[in-house]
């Protein structure tokens, strides 16, 4: 049985069919299915403030001198941050996390850009201040926190594996053997995870869509990552797929931002503090939709 703290993303494999199949129309603020964020009636459960003070905060002065907030997300994992290429919508729990701070500081869809960033270049997209904040499955970890700050963390899950739905070798972290080949993206903490934990060979892409691909043509073994995000994978392709195992790892989802930027860093702590309902609004909406609850995490205090 499962962990019960990843019993939460569970509810990702009915989000995600539904997500790929039918729903998701309209944007933020309209009518439609309840997708991008709506509550079932299409309206989204934040507000775009106004008149929002934020001194001392170098990313908000940013922001205001271009008229826009750029955020750093995934388009590639289902029920979390996805691109649909046909339609151009964007989906998932991330992308209205996303939408939900860019409010908070006064800015609407319309003022949002979206900016894809493989995993490998989150640290450094951010220090050079190529994106605003960055929302996509970036786990809070001591080694980021050398080179940027984060808020949150605004959800928690664990790291597992997906392999082929015919697979009955490789039924957890720990069957892994020295002559599997485990795939996963460059820069994340999942491949440091398993080169330490296994004696799996590894296999390293930009994005872990490439190593679903991968893994669907028998070039590697198995995937792991975050189990949130590989349920979306499984949910997108369940004859071929399916997750294995307990989950090994903790990992808490936070908000990368500008390090020091300790009054943005506050106010994104403060608003997902004081935004409980919308949290859940947006949980149920994105990854709740089998029925199964989360609870939000408490924040970080700012340090």
């Amino acid at each position: 049985m499962r962990k019960t703290r990843i019993m939460a993303s569970l509810s990702l494999v009915a989000a995600a069919a539904i997500a790929l199949t039918a729903c998701n129309s309209g944007t933020p603020g309209t009518t439609g299915d309840g997708g991008n964020g709506g509550d079932g009636g299409g309206s989204t459960p934040w507000t775009v403030a106004t008149d929002v003070d934020l001194t001392g905060s170098p990313t908000f002065d940013r922001i205001q001198k271009a008229g826009k907030v750029v955020i750093g997300v995934k388009e590639d994992q289902p029920g979390l941050g996805y691109l649909d290429t046909t339609t151009g919508i964007r989906s998932g729990f991330d992308i209205d996390i996303a939408r939900w701070m860019a409010a908070s500081l006064g800015y609407d869809e319309e003022k949002i850009d979206f900016k894809p960033i493989a995993s490998a270049n989150r640290e450094q997209s951010i220090v050079n201040g190529d994106i605003d904040f960055y929302v996509g499955t970036y786990s809070i970890t001591d080694k980021r926190k050398e080179l940027i700050s984060f808020a949150g963390p605004y959800f928690i899950t664990g790291q597992g594996l997906l392999v082929a739905k015919d697979n009955d070798k490789i039924t957890g972290k720990d069957s892994l053997t020295k002559d599997d080949v485990v795939c996963s993206a460059t820069g994340s903490t999942s491949i440091q995870q398993i080169k330490s934990l296994t004696p799996a060979q590894t296999k390293e892409y930009d994005t872990y869509s490439t190593c679903v691909q991968a893994l669907l043509q028998g070039q590697v073994d198995a995937v792991t990552t975050d189990e949130a995000i590989l349920l979306g994978y499984a949910a997108q392709d369940p004859d071929n797929l399916k997750t294995v195992g307990d989950v090994f790892t903790e990992e808490r989802y936070g908000i990368g931002l500008t390090k020091g930027d300790t009054a943005l860093q506050t106010f994104f702590n403060n608003t997902l503090t004081d935004g409980n309902d919308v949290w859940q609004k947006i949980f149920d909406n994105n990854l709740g939709k089998s029925g199964v609850t989360a609870e939000q995490p408490k924040v970080d205090p700012v340090g």
